[in-house]
């Protein structure tokens, strides 16, 4: 590990540090799976001009291959399990999940002793349709007890609480329900200590689209949303789970990230078609901040709170604060914008400069 994550023990000295040691990758570079903008193009001059602002970046690389998960894949690597029918014939889904204790890398040189699901953090994101019977069998690796907590709607013996599904080192359980109500949820451990628990990586997106034939005139909207139709298709779907890092334990975060490695999608933007609309599905879990958020720059999106409708629940807007545990849908468009980079990146100050700070790739 390098010397100055050696000294990286409070949030003060690691933003010290961005400023000192940010300039090494700016945010005008090009994305490593990127084309830059013309020259002339007025997409090019916004970002040269961010590149003149050496913000604080974290320098260097993370080795994806050794965390065993990288942050681009998450964004689309939905998990819809083993599907089969029901004598009923309804769907049935069947997912296998572990939990283990795992070292990742949030930022460059900066290990995190981890508890994982799958390996990994966030957890697998999780996508069933409303009504389809739910199976997790859930094996604990790890070190300490845990237990899967889903958002929705099930019986208290699922519930995945002490007494209810939490389960002992080298234990199991097989969580089962129907999926309910449709939405953006997520699910994490619910073993005690809570804050730690969750804090250390125990949590993932849970999405459940809607039953079109449920909606009665909402069925296009519906059908938008799943996975698979030719109305879904159009869409550009990514799952963002916002999440941040306690790296020396005093319960005050030094590390904020979105799907877990801090600027990630800075230094390699996601990229978008500007012809598509696109779907965020957001998710806050950070742990010791009371609220997290999102801002998207020269633009608005409609959100869905919790995504359990299919009309807005807030209208062209452009931030977005979130409790942990809160989550919603996100849904907007470039198709009047200039190719180029627009950021999107919490409102909190502190975060973005700490590691919560992304970039859009729009592409003609």
């Amino acid at each position: 590990m390098n010397g100055w994550w050696k000294n990286a023990v409070s949030r003060r000295l690691f933003l010290a540090g961005g400023a000192l040691l940010g300039g090494a990758t700016r945010l005008g570079a090009p994305a490593a799976n990127a084309q830059p903008p013309s020259r002339g193009s007025a997409g090019a001059a916004e970002a040269d001009d961010h590149g003149k602002h050496d913000g604080m970046i974290t320098p260097g690389e993370v080795d994806h291959a050794r965390n065993g998960f990288d942050p681009h894949q998450i964004l689309t690597d939905w998990d819809t399990g083993k599907v089969s029918r029901l004598p009923d014939g309804r769907t049935l889904r069947e997912f296998e999940m572990t939990a283990e204790d795992k070292e990742i890398e949030i930022a460059p040189g900066l290990m995190f002793p981890a508890w994982t699901y799958n390996g990994r953090v966030p957890g697998p994101s999780l996508r069933v349709s409303e009504g389809d019977r739910v199976r997790i069998r859930f094996q604990n690796f790890g070190s300490h007890p845990h237990s899967i907590h889903f958002h929705g709607i099930h019986s208290a013996r699922m519930d995945g609480v002490p007494g209810a599904g939490n389960v002992l080192p080298g234990g199991e359980f097989v969580y089962e329900f129907d999926a309910l109500p449709f939405g953006c949820h997520l699910y994490h451990c619910h073993s005690v200590p809570l804050k730690r628990h969750i804090h250390k990586g125990l949590y993932g997106a849970f999405i459940i689209d809607p039953d079109p034939g449920r909606r009665g005139e909402e069925q296009e909207a519906a059908r938008s949303r799943v996975l698979g139709t030719p109305e879904n298709a159009r869409w550009q779907e990514f799952v963002l789970v916002m999440n941040a890092f306690d790296t020396n334990f005093d319960e005050e975060n030094e590390v904020y990230a979105v799907n877990t490695v801090a600027h990630a999608y800075t230094k390699r933007p996601i990229v978008i078609a500007r012809d598509r609309p696109v779907r965020l599905y957001l998710i806050n879990v950070t742990e010791f901040d009371p609220l997290n958020s999102l801002h998207l720059h020269a633009n608005f999106f409609d959100y869905y709170d919790h995504g359990t409708t299919l009309t807005p629940t807030l209208k062209t807007i452009d931030t977005v604060m979130q409790i942990q545990g809160q989550r919603g849908i996100l849904e907007f468009s470039f198709k009047d914008h200039e190719p180029g980079r627009y950021m999107f990146h919490a409102h909190q100050s502190e975060f973005a400069e700490l590691g919560w700070m992304s970039v859009f790739e729009v592409r003609a």
